[in-house]
């Protein structure tokens, strides 16, 4: 697929981060595009960015739509038919995810599972609606986020990351299988995975959104102690803070995860949109995706050893996470 002129996109979380960028690259090239997100209000800036750069008489539609819902999901596809008129799309971006209940031991059960749910389930309700219709086109490309957590299952020494790690490895795996199934089924579809390392992206606050909460401002002070407990872990000074200063770092913590990101959610969007142009099935995004993917294969039975993070900290590799500058380029 060397141009999407004309082509019809579906873009799951649309509304901010690499959805949006999608959607505004996509829109620029004269590409319809339908969307979804759980944000209306995040959507309509999208479609205001769309609308201002598009290219051409193209059509782009907004839906409100919890990917985790298969119900919900079958309505975004059924209004994305009538809205575009269309038996098809060309295009499928399950880019919608959100980050929490990293612990299976002792975080809440609903938390794990609704990170669980969005991450890997929305993926699949996504692709069981709109596969089809790729199959309908004579030309398409399924396009799933995975994440540099869909090959290596940590994000730092002593926090556990279970459940956001444990879906981005069955989106990596589904994927990969779907190159052999479509190849024999529909060998004019093609699939990528794609696997972001840090990128400047609203997650950190979608996903307080997503468990219905506005901001970190608005922890429980159960919440907060587990905060505190990490940031201790991690040899921050926090044992003295209030409550509420906790929250205040929490909050900082993540603008600065999407303010101060060594790869732009713009230009994660573009890496995407070429790796689709140059049939790619395997697409990692920022320096720090190839550093740890390269360290990881060099030395699987290390990769979570507290050695194998003093490298990575050494090298600067996550000092971004933390809104700092990294220190060498992979």
């Amino acid at each position: 697929m060397k141009s999407f002129e004309r082509k019809i996109a579906v873009i799951t979380g649309g509304g901010t981060g690499m959805g949006r960028e999608l959607a505004i690259a996509l829109s620029g090239e004269g590409c319809h595009v339908a969307m979804c997100d759980i944000s209306e209000q995040n959507m309509q800036e999208t479609l205001s960015l769309c609308q201002s750069g598009a290219t051409g008489d193209i059509r782009i539609t907004t839906h409100l739509c919890d990917v985790s819902s298969e119900e919900q999901v079958l309505a975004f596809k059924d209004a994305t038919l009538l809205a575009h008129e269309t038996d098809h799309v060309n295009l499928l971006f399950n880019n919608a995810g959100i980050a929490g209940g990293g612990s299976f031991i002792v975080d809440k059960r609903e938390d794990w599972e609704r990170t669980f749910d969005i991450c890997w389930f929305g993926v699949y309700y996504c692709s069981r609606a709109f596969v089809p219709l790729l199959v309908a086109s004579d030309d398409a490309y399924l396009i799933n986020t995975s994440s540099i957590n869909g090959f290596w299952a940590a994000i730092g020494p002593g926090v556990a990351h279970t459940s956001y790690c444990a879906a981005k490895f069955a989106v990596k795996g589904f994927t990969e299988a779907l190159i052999t199934d479509l190849s024999v089924n529909a060998p004019h579809v093609k699939a990528a995975v794609v696997m972001p390392g840090h990128i400047g992206t609203s997650i950190v606050i979608n996903s307080s959104k997503a468990r219905g909460r506005n901001s970190a401002m608005e922890m429980t002070t159960e919440e907060v102690a587990v905060s505190r407990a990490l940031m201790l872990k991690r040899g921050l000074p926090v044992g003295n803070l209030s409550d509420d200063h906790i929250r205040e770092a929490m909050q900082q913590r993540a603008l600065d995860f999407r303010d101060k990101a060594p790869t732009s959610a713009k230009q994660a969007a573009n890496v995407i949109l070429d790796g689709v142009r140059a049939e790619k099935w395997r697409i990692l995004i920022g320096d720090d995706a190839y550093a740890i993917d390269e360290r990881v294969r060099a030395t699987p039975e290390d990769a979570y050893s507290e050695g194998f993070f003093d490298t990575l900290i050494q090298d600067g590799i996550f000092n971004a996470i933390n809104g700092e500058e990294p220190d060498q380029k992979h």
